[in-house]
């Protein structure tokens, strides 16, 4: 019975993670489309969602920990809280860099943007997709999405830096666009952030299933 109740106790914190993680979703689906409109009413309601997701952080942790205290689990047990700590830190971490893109889109207001925003909004929809691929293999504990996420995060990689090159060479041949040509640049940096989170993730699933630690983000 008190190894069914942990068993319980386990899920329930995956289905709250599980959640957090949509959040975090939804608030940089929400900066993207903030971005894309340039709708500064979007990215404040974007950041003033983001103290529900630190709470849902702070008591999913403080819950894990007792767990560890109570049940003093180990193996794979121990392996599936330690990580569930790690997880969402990266998850707030993700929430945090849609925060931060929104204050930038809010910068930005409705200044005239240059065709580089289209290739920011397409990194947007991939590190979106990297979000939806790792909540699956959390929850299934998957490696082998785990291990995938890891090779779309080096495209995130590529068109991050095709990105800032561009920019930078729009910015030296429009000096009076400098200031909104800034932020897009941020708003680049941030998803790429955002996508080495996802991967600090995988890395997580990996070390669940198998107990190893591996290093994606190279």
């Amino acid at each position: 019975m008190v190894r069914e109740n942990f068993e319980d106790q386990l899920n329930e914190l995956k289905q709250r993670v599980f959640k957090m993680s949509e959040m975090a979703k939804t608030s940089l689906t929400k900066a993207t489309y903030a971005l894309e409109h340039q709708d500064s009413e979007q990215a404040q309601d974007v950041i003033n969602q983001d103290e529900k997701i630190n709470s849902i952080e702070d008591n999913i942790n403080d819950d894990a920990i007792w767990l560890i205290a109570q049940q003093q689990p180990v193996a794979k047990d121990l392996r599936r809280l330690v990580m569930t700590l790690k997880a969402t830190n990266d998850i707030e971490r993700i929430g945090d860099l849609a925060v931060n893109i929104s204050k930038s889109v809010i910068r930005i207001g409705k200044a005239e943007l240059p065709e580089e925003k289209q290739q920011v909004l397409h990194t947007a929809s991939v590190v979106k997709q990297m979000i939806d691929l790792v909540i699956d293999a959390y929850m299934s504990e998957s490696i082998e999405s785990a291990y995938e996420i890891s090779r779309i995060d080096d495209q995130v990689d590529r068109e991050y830096g095709e990105s800032v090159e561009k920019l930078l060479k729009h910015m030296t041949e429009h000096p009076d666009e400098i200031n909104p040509i800034t932020q897009l640049a941020f708003i680049s940096r941030y998803l790429e952030r955002a996508a080495d989170h996802v991967t600090n993730i995988a890395e997580g699933i990996i070390y669940l299933v198998k107990g190893k630690h591996v290093d994606l983000n190279t």
